[in-house]
C-alpha cells in the first residue's frame, strides 16, 4: 500500500511528546512491512538537521493561499531511516515555521491550517495519489475536510483519510475567517453536524471537523476509544463521537524495539536482553539493572544503598499529575526508598514549584530531580528503577508504563485510558497470574497513589519470588508495532467500503441550545 502521513511531529527531528514516538514507530513498521510511505512535516528551523539524510529540493513553485494573497512554498525531500520526509518551507512573510519552536505560538491555528492547506496542494499539484491520507490531532484535522470540500471537486482522488486522536483535550478552537483565509467558506461551517464548536456556537473546531469528514477515526487505546464518547474524556465533543462511532477504532500505541531495546540500548552502562526470557535469565536481568541503578546513583550523588529506586519520567502538566509525582517522591522518601525524576513543563507555575523542590533536596542523597530534556538519561532512568509512577489524571496511551515493561521495571499506574490496557494489578486483576505485571489504583488522588506505591514497596522488601515474577510477566509482553500495524492496514484497505451517513440538513439543525461547560 501508499500512505502519506501529514504530521506535525517526528522522533527524532521534532519532538514535543509521545506523538512523535508514535508516527515513528508506526511508520518504521510500515515501511519495514514492505508498505511505500511518505511523511509530510513542517520545515521548522528547530529540526534536528543532523538526523536527515540526503536533503534535497523536492518540487519548486508550490504556490498556496493565505487570505487574498498566494505565497510560494519550497518542498524539500529527505531521510530519516528509511523513511522518506517532505518537508514544507513557506516563503511567507510571518515566517510560520522560523520561530525557534513547534508548538505555542499565538497564532498556532494560522500555521498549521496554513501547513495542512499546502499538503493538500502538494499531493495534488504532485499527482499523488495515496492508498490512505493519515493524520494526527487537531492540526492537520482540517485535512479531511479539504480533501472532501476542496480537492475531491477538483478532481483528486486518494483512497481516504483517516484521523487519528492522540488527546482529545487541544481540539483548535478558531474563527470561521481562519477558514476562508485558505479558500473554504468558512461560515458555511457553522452548523452543529459540521464544525461549530459544541460550547462557543460562533467557533469552529478543527479536530470536530476531522470527526465529521474523516473516513475512519483511531485513537491510541481500545479503553481510550470508550472514554472519550463520556462527557468525562470527550472534552465536549463526546456525541460528535458518539453518532461517528461506526468509524471509530481504538487501536493500542507500539513502542520502537530499536530505540527501546535494553540489549542494545547506547546509553547504558550495561546492557541487558528481555528477550525470551526466563527465571534462569532473570539474574543477568537483575545484576545488568543493579550496574545500571549503581551509575545512575553515582551521576545524581544518591546514597548507594540496598533500597528500592523509583522513577518518573515526565512532562510536567496537569494531565500527568504532577501534584501526585511530588506527593509519591515524598512517600517514597518516607518508606526508605529513593527517587529520580527526569521532567520538564512549559507551565511557569509548575516550572518554578519544581524548582523549589529541587532547591529543598538538594542536599538529600535519597533523591533527584532534575528539569531537562536528556533523552540518554531517559533511558538510563528506563534501565536503572525498580519501579516508575505514572499517576495521570487521564493518558490516552501512554509509552512509559510500555517502556518501563520492556526494560523490565515495574508500573505502578492509575487505572484510565491505554494504562488500563496494559499494565495489571498484581493482587487485584482478574487476569491470569502469567499476565500480572504492576500495580494499579482507581482514583487520582493521594490515597489511591499511597495504597498502590506502599504495596509496590513492600512487594519489593519482603516477597522477593512474587517480584521477580512481576519483571518476568512485563518483559514477556509484546507491546511493538506489529500487532497495531496490523489492524492499521486492514482499517487503510478497507476505507471506501463504507460511506458516511449524510449529515441532517442545515434547516433541522439550526435551532441548537449551547452546552453548559463541563469541567476537563
Amino acid at each position: 500500500m501508499y500512505i502519506v502521513q501529514i504530521v506535525t511531529e517526528l522522533c527524532p527531528v521534532a519532538r514535543v511528546g509521545g506523538l512523535a514516538d508514535v508516527i515513528y514507530g508506526l511508520s518504521k513498521e510500515l515501511s519495514k512491512q514492505g508498505h511505500k510511505l511518505e511523511i509530510i512535516l513542517p520545515k521548522y528551523d528547530c529540526l534536528n538537521y543532523g538526523a536527515l539524510r540526503n536533503l534535497k529540493v523536492e518540487f519548486r513553485e508550490l504556490w498556496s493561499f493565505d487570505g487574498m494573497s498566494r505565497f510560494n512554498n519550497t518542498i524539500w525531500s529527505a531521510e530519516i531511516d528509511g523513511l522518506k520526509l517532505l518537508l514544507i518551507e513557506p516563503h511567507h512573510p510571518q515566517y510560520y515555521f522560523s520561530r525557534g519552536v513547534i508548538y505555542g505560538c499565538h497564532d498556532d491555528i494560522d500555521r498549521f491550517i496554513y501547513f495542512s492547506r499546502t499538503a493538500m496542494e502538494f499531493l495534488f499539484k504532485s499527482a499523488r495519489s495515496p492508498d490512505a491520507i493519515h493524520v494526527h490531532d487537531w492540526p492537520t484535522a482540517l485535512v479531511p475536510i479539504l480533501y472532501k470540500d476542496m480537492y475531491q471537486p477538483l478532481g483528486y482522488k486518494a483512497g481516504g483519510t483517516v484521523l487519528t486522536i492522540h488527546n482529545m483535550e487541544h481540539q483548535g478552537r478558531c474563527q470561521p475567517f481562519n477558514l476562508s483565509r485558505v479558500g473554504l467558506r468558512g461560515d458555511s461551517y457553522l452548523i452543529p453536524d459540521k464544525m461549530q464548536d459544541p460550547y462557543s456556537l460562533t467557533l469552529l473546531n478543527l479536530l470536530k471537523g476531522g470527526i465529521e469528514y474523516a473516513d475512519r477515526i483511531t485513537t491510541v487505546s481500545p479503553n481510550y476509544e470508550k472514554e472519550i464518547q463520556t462527557p468525562e474524556g470527550g472534552f465536549g465533543l463526546e456525541d460528535a463521537l458518539a453518532s461517528n462511532r461506526k468509524k471509530l477504532k481504538g487501536i493500542l500505541n507500539g513502542i520502537d524495539e530499536d530505540f527501546w531495546n535494553p540489549e542494545k540500548d547506547p546509553h547504558l552502562v550495561q546492557r541487558y536482553s528481555t528477550y525470551n526470557i526466563d527465571k534462569n535469565k532473570l539474574s543477568a536481568v537483575t545484576e545488568a539493572k543493579k550496574e545500571n541503578k549503581r551509575h545512575l546513583r553515582i551521576h545524581f550523588g544518591i546514597k548507594e544503598d540496598d533500597v528500592p529506586l523509583v522513577g518518573s519520567v515526565t512532562r510536567l502538566v496537569p494531565q500527568k499529575s504532577p501534584d501526585l509525582i511530588k506527593f509519591a517522591l515524598y512517600r517514597t522518601i518516607d518508606k526508605g526508598g529513593q527517587f529520580v525524576l527526569l521532567g520538564t513543563t512549559p507551565i511557569i507555575t509548575i516550572q518554578n514549584e519544581f524548582e523549589a523542590l529541587k532547591e529543598e533536596l538538594k542536599n538529600n542523597d535519597q533523591s533527584a530531580v532534575l528539569l531537562d530534556n536528556d533523552e540518554a538519561l531517559a533511558h538510563q532512568i528506563f534501565a536503572a528503577a525498580d519501579m516508575f509512577v505514572i499517576p495521570s489524571l487521564f493518558e490516552p496511551c501512554g509509552l512509559t508504563q510500555l517502556i518501563a515493561l520492556r526494560y523490565g521495571t515495574v508500573p505502578i499506574a492509575r487505572l484510565t485510558g491505554g494504562l488500563a490496557d496494559t499494565v495489571f494489578d498484581i493482587d487485584t486483576s482478574s487476569r491470569p497470574l502469567d499476565l500480572r505485571n504492576g500495580f494499579t489504583f482507581d482514583f487520582p488522588d493521594r490515597k489511591g497513589v499511597d495504597w498502590a506505591l506502599s504495596r509496590a514497596l513492600d512487594c519489593y522488601k519482603h516477597q522477593p519470588q512474587k517480584w521477580q515474577s512481576l519483571i518476568l510477566n512485563g518483559m514477556r509482553q509484546d507491546f511493538s508495532w506489529r500487532h497495531s500495524v496490523s489492524e492499521y492496514l486492514s482499517l487503510y484497505q478497507n476505507l471506501g467500503k463504507t460511506e458516511k451517513e449524510p449529515p441532517k440538513r442545515e434547516e433541522e439543525t439550526a435551532k441548537v441550545k449551547p452546552k453548559k461547560i463541563k469541567s476537563a
